[in-house]
């Protein structure tokens, strides 16, 4: 099974980058994120020719929006994070595919909204390991793909790309994302790669070019789906387009035969 997770940063704009990216990677399953639209908004018509099902989980105001794409059978399991029912950001979506249970998030930025804004990073964080906690104590196959919004070590960014105080970088932050390894998931690139300078992100600008990125894009797989990882890559194709989005997608190919 090949998964993907791709921050499009606007589903509209990006639907002939995102075709491109489907007729040459063929994923079996991806997981968007910024769709930057209302749910009855998303272009799901775009890729039904290429064999893909869809679901969206739009936002009104045009912000945040996460959805997944499939051309192996699917379903729903969850479209809003657990444990703050006040929360009405479109950032989650959970599904129940070839025997595993896989969600898809755009977990926030953190960087606006001052001190409360960083608070509600942190919350949707906590919320995100105590279902997993809740996934993996159930020895349920579980994985988590896209935009954590984390760089998890220095390794992660180039240097001096972000100052020590940006929320994708603070102690906290990174403490946070450990939280969820600690639990026992595997970030899947670092499994098969765990020295190499790759990211997921650059800014728009010179940035590519100079490849001054961030790896903020992560699988995190549980000891069953780990066990049966065979490829990690990131595909930076999409990037070098022209009118691009800002991030490129993360693959990663898991046997899922033995699950």
């Amino acid at each position: 099974m090949r998964l993907a997770s791709f921050n499009v940063n606007s589903a509209r704009k990006r639907a002939p980058h995102l075709r491109a990216f489907l007729q040459s990677a063929q994923p079996d399953l991806v997981f968007l994120q910024e769709l930057k639209c209302k749910t009855e908004e998303f272009p799901a018509g775009e890729f039904t020719d290429l064999g893909y099902t869809s679901h969206a989980v739009g936002q009104h105001g045009g912000r945040n929006g996460v959805a997944v794409l499939g051309r192996i059978p699917f379903a729903v399991v969850l479209d809003r994070l657990p444990g703050e029912p006040e929360d009405e950001q479109a950032r989650y979506v959970e599904i129940a595919a070839a025997g595993a249970r896989l969600a898809g998030i755009y977990l926030p930025n953190g960087n606006s909204g001052g001190a409360e804004g960083y608070a509600y990073k942190l919350r949707w964080m906590e919320r995100l390991r105590l279902l997993a906690r809740e996934r993996l104590d159930s020895f349920t196959p579980f994985a988590i793909l896209g935009d954590f919004n984390v760089c998890p070590t220095e390794l992660d960014l180039a240097p001096r790309a972000l100052p020590p105080t940006d929320a994708l970088v603070r102690p906290e932050t990174r403490a946070a994302f450990r939280a969820l390894e600690h639990l026992g998931l595997t970030d899947a690139l670092r499994a098969l790669h765990p020295a190499e300078r790759l990211y997921t992100y650059w800014d728009y600008g010179p940035a590519f070019e100079a490849n001054r990125g961030l790896r903020i894009d992560h699988a995190l797989l549980s000891p069953e789906l780990a066990e049966r990882l065979g490829r990690v890559w990131v595909d930076t194709a999409p990037r070098s387009q022209e009118q691009p989005s800002d991030h490129t997608p993360l693959l990663v190919e898991i046997d899922t035969g033995r699950v």
